[in-house]
């Protein structure tokens, strides 16, 4: 839990520092006074401050984001004294429009540099294994909720709104947020049009996100201890190819046997070194045996393991940046749809520490998770939202077009209003994150 904690101070740290760096640089290029640069919160008092050059330098206590407070400028801290006056040289109002524009967006645009950079080290450190979708020779094994939406077992997917499916991660992640997407599938050698509806989505959020899986043969790679199979005497690597004398390849064949068989004990025909032989086994009340198939994909598929140096690291990393940006630009989509009950799924701080390791420092886990969350932050902060990058931003843009500068009374007010809105989804998603809000579901 500490290093889980640690990691995650860690990440978020990096990215507000490197974010408000985006507005800070900038703007002391363009000779605006920055009076503070803060990690994190510091209301009433600050754990660490130094001025330096007339900027207060600092660490607050409340580790929710961090700023840089610009003279001349509306913003969290809504000081707005001395904006009354005529500006002078050095604030933020007194800059030409397309100067703000650069320091308002310098923090969006290091969060996606970031992302891309992160990425591209990885791709030349560590380098990347995928699954081909190509590759999948047996076709996709589906969850219950895609076969009620007209999926069956052996499908193979070709295209999901008009994209091919290169990657079998992506299609994972493209089916989930897919909402309205024709999707198209390769039906022993015919085509078949389908489309996610939001049902569909819905029924896949609540059994955890689960959709599909490549299909396996069925060889025997987990068996519990205590449940039927164990009893019966079956073993890890063995290879089932029958129940009842039914003829089964796949384990989702065996799934559906095991479901259709109306016999207290089923017969279940394998190969064991070689040897083929027959064992009895009573299933549970939920017609299940309690053993699981080797799903590694190197046993059954060409796998891709490559690594990158030099540009091709850099395109690589561009190529995984987009595509992770793109997938959260859906999510959004899928979440504004009250059928798919996706906004239940809206997580706050808890739900991002969790996607660090948890009992060890993981650097390659460390560094891919701390490159998303940049992307979302990125993506979040540019939302034309008051209080967020976004909203000042479009103000500007308004202004560059019509030649009217808001009031500072109405910059301040749209000012509170986001800041409540943000207030108000933060602790939605936290109590979220501890299921709070069920209580009020059920």
């Amino acid at each position: 839990m500490l290093i889980q904690l640690a990691q995650f101070l860690a990440g978020l740290s990096l990215l507000i520092v490197l974010h408000e760096l985006g507005h800070f640089i900038p703007a002391k290029l363009f000779k605006t006074r920055v009076e503070k640069f803060y990690l994190f919160f510091d209301y009433k008092f600050s754990l660490l401050k130094k001025k330096v050059g007339g900027t207060t330098y600092g660490i607050g206590w409340i580790p929710l984001g961090g700023y840089v407070k610009i003279s001349g400028m509306v913003d969290e801290s809504m000081d707005t004294e001395g904006l009354s006056k005529d500006p002078e040289p050095w604030e933020f109002r007194a800059k030409p429009g397309w100067q703000r524009l650069i320091i308002l967006t310098g923090g969006v645009i290091v969060n996606f540099i970031l992302a891309i950079v992160i990425y591209a080290g990885m791709m030349n450190y560590y380098g990347e294994s995928y699954l081909p979708t190509e590759n999948i020779k047996y076709g996709l094994e589906v969850s219950e909720s895609l076969e009620n939406a007209g999926f069956q077992n052996g499908d193979r997917i070709l295209s999901i709104g008009g994209e091919k499916m290169e990657r079998y991660s992506d299609l994972k992640l493209s089916l989930l947020v897919g909402l309205d997407e024709e999707i198209l599938i390769d039906r022993n050698g015919q085509e078949v049009s389908l489309t996610m509806t939001d049902t569909t989505i819905g029924e896949i959020i609540e059994s955890g996100g689960h959709s599909v899986t490549y299909r396996v043969p069925f060889v025997v790679d987990t068996v519990l201890a205590d449940g039927p199979a164990a009893a019966a005497g079956f073993m890890n690597n063995d290879s089932i190819v029958a129940v009842n004398n039914e003829s089964i390849v796949f384990f989702d064949q065996f799934k559906q046997a095991l479901k259709e068989s109306t016999n207290d004990t089923v017969q279940v025909g394998l190969y064991r070194n070689g040897e083929y032989m027959t064992l009895a086994v009573v299933p549970d009340s939920s017609k299940m045996i309690q053993l699981g198939p080797n799903r590694n994909p190197y046993k059954y598929f060409n796998m891709v393991d490559t690594t990158y140096s030099g540009w091709s690291a850099v395109e690589a990393g561009w190529n995984k940046a987009t595509r992770q940006l793109g997938f959260y630009i859906k999510q959004f989509k899928i979440i504004f749809s009250p059928n798919t009950g996706a906004v239940k799924e809206i997580g706050g701080f808890r739900t991002m520490m969790n996607q660090y390791e948890e009992n060890n420092w993981n650097w390659e886990r460390f560094w891919g998770v701390t490159a998303f969350i940049s992307i979302m932050l990125g993506f979040l902060n540019i939302l034309p939202i008051p209080a967020l990058d976004g909203g000042h931003v479009l103000f500007t843009l308004i202004e560059m077009a019509t030649g009217k500068k808001p009031s500072i009374k109405f910059l301040e007010i749209a000012q509170t209003i986001g800041f409540f809105l943000l207030v108000a989804l933060l602790i939605y998603a936290n109590l979220n994150d501890f299921n709070v809000w069920d209580v009020f579901r059920d």
